[in-house]
């Protein structure tokens, strides 16, 4: 492991920069863009609730038969 403080400055400000330039060139979405984005995340976690709720009704009914 390298302690040496002038290398981490220099990655510090590295990485500032790239995070700074990121942020220069991202724009708020449209509400179009937005509306699909919620759409999108919403039915991704309706699915996987789904999912979850059927592995915990196999689970429970499962030993119930057997």
């Amino acid at each position: 492991m390298d302690l040496n403080p002038g290398k981490w400055k220099r990655n510090a400000k590295d990485k500032l920069r790239e995070y700074r330039r990121v942020l220069k060139i991202a724009e708020k979405p449209d509400r179009e863009e937005f509306s699909m984005s919620a759409k999108v995340t919403g039915a991704g976690m309706i699915l996987i609730g789904a999912i979850g709720f059927v592995f915990y009704l196999l689970s429970n009914l499962i030993p119930n038969y057997v």
